[in-house]
């Protein structure tokens, strides 16, 4: 299985677009990712992700609470789409970690 840096991107805003839409004016991570060196454009990535963690930990905090806005079909998809998002992100690390180890054990 081949992981594409840009369609992952293009997938994660997506994500992030989608968790946000409720919330108000959805935002893309980054609007011109060649201005942006990599560490910053990876730092949002991981804050929007950790955001949408929070966000699912606060729906199903509030629906327990008996917040009568919230139904269960809403604190679900919240929380799934956490939940994809995390899996996302373990998987762009483990393409990381797989890539520096081969890196590191090519000859010089």
């Amino acid at each position: 299985m081949e992981i594409k840096a840009d369609s992952l991107y293009s997938q994660l805003q997506a994500l992030a677009s989608e968790a946000n839409g409720g919330i108000g004016q959805s935002q893309p991570l980054v609007t011109n990712p060649s201005s942006q060196n990599f560490g910053d454009m990876l730092k949002e990535a991981l804050d929007t992700v950790n955001s949408m963690g929070w966000e699912s930990r606060d729906a199903q905090r509030a629906f327990e609470m008996g917040d009568p806005n919230l139904s269960m079909a809403d604190v679900m998809i919240t929380k799934e789409k956490a939940g994809i998002a995390f899996e996302a992100t373990v998987q762009v690390r483990n393409k990381v970690l797989e890539a520096y180890k081969t890196i590191m054990n090519m000859p010089v």
